[in-house]
């Protein structure tokens, strides 16, 4: 398991534990943390589960592929540490990662 913090626009935290292998998007939904709405389950086919990446782990995580970048032009408030959570897979090296959700989805 790995501990990851997802922080609500307004500041509140939520650290979940998430199973390695799964994703980011799914471990928010199963920990039920809001703002994470995951309208398409996770076929990165909408951004309603837009996150922002903590500074230390941009260069873990990476940069978003073509198909995640054409759904990230739809999403609100898109920044260069902007991912969709549906897309990151979990693992030990994301071990203490921070991610905040954008005000449009609070």
């Amino acid at each position: 398991m790995t501990k990851i913090t997802f922080v609500e626009h307004d500041g509140t935290e939520h650290v979940v534990d998430a199973a390695n292998g799964g994703s980011v998007m799914e471990a928010a939904i199963n920990n039920n943390v809001p703002g994470i709405d995951a309208d398409c389950g996770g076929a990165c086919a909408c951004a309603t589960c837009h996150v922002y990446i903590d500074a230390a782990f941009t260069e873990t995580v990476g940069k978003p592929n073509d198909m995640e970048q054409s759904m990230l032009d739809f999403a609100e408030g898109v920044a260069d540490n902007s991912r969709l959570s549906c897309q990151i897979t979990i693992s030990d090296a994301l071990e203490g990662m921070k991610v905040t959700m954008p005000e449009s989805q609070s």
